[in-house]
């Protein structure tokens, strides 16, 4: 019994002790770098990309003169092409088919200049996001993966966006850059 009772007696002052004689907490681990993101898309950028701010939209003049540059250097090439010019809405200001060009590229070049508008950045983006398995951007609303289409910045401002189809993707993208080149 008095065994049973100094057992009791040194569990208890083991119990109140305890946290007097306990370590004190080790000081926590530094948090391990992070590891480097195996996707691209998981990449947290610092600043918003394509944030350029919409402007006043592009002047029927304006979008003319641009159309009439493309006209220029595609004839000089011997293409047909479709031609758009929206504002920075992504409506349409101004549009024209040459001579044999392809018709099924009238509303590509309109959707090309659309998406360009609307999402601010080249559809060379999307075409190459599509190409490096990247195939969400499917899944956005009114985007098209086919290079071809610009945005049109005035003065840091999206004035609206030029789009151009009936050739190849490199053929349609040289012609509208001539366009969108006149754009400062």
């Amino acid at each position: 019994m008095k065994f049973r009772m100094i057992a009791f007696v040194a569990i208890g002052i083991a119990l109140l002790a305890g946290p007097a004689f306990a370590q004190a907490p080790a000081a926590p681990a530094p948090a391990p770098a992070p590891a480097a993101a195996s996707n691209p898309l998981d990449v947290i950028p610092d600043a918003m990309p394509f944030s350029q701010p919409y402007g006043a939209p592009i002047t029927l003049d304006h979008a003319k003169k641009l159309i009439a540059a493309v006209e220029a250097e595609v004839k000089r090439r011997g293409w047909a092409m479709n031609v758009t010019v929206v504002d920075s809405g992504g409506n349409l200001v101004a549009f024209e088919r040459m001579d044999g060009a392809q018709i099924a590229s009238i509303a590509i070049s309109q959707h090309k200049a659309r998406t360009a508008a609307k999402y601010r950045r080249p559809t060379k983006v999307f075409e190459n996001a599509v190409q490096n398995g990247t195939l969400y951007v499917l899944t956005l609303d009114d985007v098209i993966a086919s290079r071809g289409g610009f945005p049109l910045v005035e003065n840091g401002k999206i004035i609206g966006a030029i789009g151009c189809s009936g050739g190849t993707g490199s053929q349609d993208e040289a012609s509208c850059q001539v366009g969108a080149d006149m754009v400062k």
